[in-house]
């Protein structure tokens, strides 16, 4: 299985910090945001990867993260995404490092409590299809922020609905999306959104629709450190007292 980090985007919800530098720079704690992304997937056993960035600071992660091998990364590869096209825009720059091997794919600003070696473990015994990580979400508030699944009877997921304003379960959709090579016919096919991007969204309620789509429960702390300013400090809050990547 390979790893592809998507670390671009403007950053504009961290104004004024993102000035200056890539969001993904920025200190969570001890170290910069990106080398939580990189832990997460060496310590599931994932140790080829790409990253994904783009904007006027992108060479900044280079002269970081060198060949990735101080930091337990095999291989490691460089895409440059030309302007903010979303998501899935994002994604489709790795087809030809993923070619038909499976992926796991990480929104470089989300922080998890634990590592995801379970959900790489199980991924790579699903024989076909897609999976996500869902976090249980107590504030209905945020919820409307967020990709929500919607569960049918049976426990399985019957759509994501993005920023719902009637939010249909409490389980949101974490930056953890894991693919088989199918994704590569869905890509081409996707639709912009109203905001103009390829919604990581759409990709998932395809393998959704063909009953594809498995997902884990996270049992342990998430975080989107990207989202505004207070949970960029609320992330940093809790990693410096109870770490992360456990």
């Amino acid at each position: 299985m390979k790893g592809v980090i998507l670390a671009g985007g403007t950053g504009s919800r961290l104004h004024p910090l993102t000035r200056i530098t890539n969001k993904h720079l920025l200190p969570i704690y001890d170290r910069p945001m990106i080398n939580y992304a990189i832990e997460a997937l060496v310590k599931s056993g994932v140790t080829e990867m790409m990253l994904v960035t783009g904007g006027t600071h992108a060479g900044e992660f280079l002269r970081l993260l060198g060949n990735g091998q101080e930091f337990g990364i095999e291989r490691l590869l460089y895409a440059y995404q030309d302007r903010p096209g979303g998501i899935a825009e994002a994604l489709a720059l790795a087809k030809h490092f993923v070619a038909r091997d499976k992926v796991v794919v990480l929104l470089a600003d989300n922080i998890f409590g634990r590592c995801l070696r379970s959900s790489v473990a199980a991924f790579q015994k699903q024989r076909s299809g897609a999976r996500v990580v869902l976090y249980q979400e107590s504030d209905a508030g945020h919820l409307k922020n967020l990709g929500v699944a919607q569960f049918n009877g049976e426990g399985q997921i019957r759509r994501i609905v993005e920023k719902p304003a009637n939010p249909p379960s409490k389980y949101a959709v974490t930056g953890a999306y894991f693919y088989d090579a199918s994704v590569w016919k869905v890509l081409p096919a996707l639709k912009p959104s109203k905001r103009g991007e390829l919604e990581i969204t759409d990709v998932n309620n395809w393998y959704v629709r063909r009953k594809l789509m498995k997902h884990d429960v996270l049992d342990a702390f998430w975080g989107d450190a990207g989202e505004s300013i207070d949970a960029y400090y609320a992330v940093n809050d809790h990693v410096r007292e109870h770490g992360a990547n456990l």
